[in-house]
């Protein structure tokens, strides 16, 4: 008797006896809740690699002799930092072949297309943040609904049997309860893996920034030297 209440009471039992709705609250929040890990696992390491290769790439050029021979061997790098440089320097070659070349328009140029280049790369790499920020708010009111359903099919329950027993009861609060505790599940994750990466996002923002305003600097340099 005891092994058979708790196996109803399991975790498995609990979504077995649960009607459609509440059954669908858990599909939808178990499923969430995968895609949320799945989210996490894939960005912490998508970060990290950004983070190694905007260091390999910094170091790299500073020990760069030549702008131009460095730009031609790292054009081709599928790197947030190496695009940042690339555009950096195809637009001070557009901004320099004619014959007079306007220094405050190359500088405004050139700072306008390695910050839209920044805002780019930072938009492509925080792109599924949002889904995270979604699961982490929305999840908790789904794991309600389904709670709401379970009470009232509890109450629902009384009314047809006539009873207050707790036996009558308990299965539906506890597959409520239990709706509940998958919306947390998904959502507690989420929103701490939000709010870490979200600052580890802004860090990579201020480093390509940073990197960008120091280009920005020697291209500026050159330019006088040219003029």
């Amino acid at each position: 008797m005891l092994s058979t209440a708790a196996a109803t009471m399991s975790p498995v039992g609990l979504f077995l006896q649960a009607d459609w709705v509440v059954r669908g609250v858990m599909i939808g929040l178990l499923l969430a809740s995968l895609w949320t890990w799945a989210i996490i696992l894939s960005f912490g390491f998508r970060v990290a690699s950004v983070r190694k290769a905007i260091n390999a790439f910094e170091v790299e050029y500073r020990e760069a002799d030549d702008i131009d021979e460095f730009h031609r061997r790292s054009a081709t790098r599928d790197q947030p930092i190496a695009r940042v440089f690339s555009a950096g320097v195809t637009e001070w070659r557009r901004s320099t072949t004619g014959k007079t070349i306007d220094r405050e328009g190359t500088r405004e140029r050139l700072a306008t297309a390695m910050g839209a280049t920044v805002a780019q790369e930072i938009d492509r790499l925080a792109d599924r943040l949002n889904f995270l920020a979604t699961v982490g708010s929305v999840a908790p009111f789904v794991g309600l609904f389904g709670t709401v359903w379970g009470i009232m099919r509890s109450f629902t329950g009384i009314a047809q049997q006539q009873s207050t027993s707790l036996a009558v009861v308990a299965p539906g609060i506890a597959e409520a309860l239990f709706a509940t505790a998958i919306g947390l599940f998904a959502a507690i994750p989420a929103v701490i893996a939000y709010n870490r990466y979200s600052h580890s996002v802004n860090r990579v923002e201020q480093r390509l920034n940073r990197f960008a305003d120091g280009f920005h600097a020697t291209l500026s340099r050159r330019l006088e030297m040219e003029a």
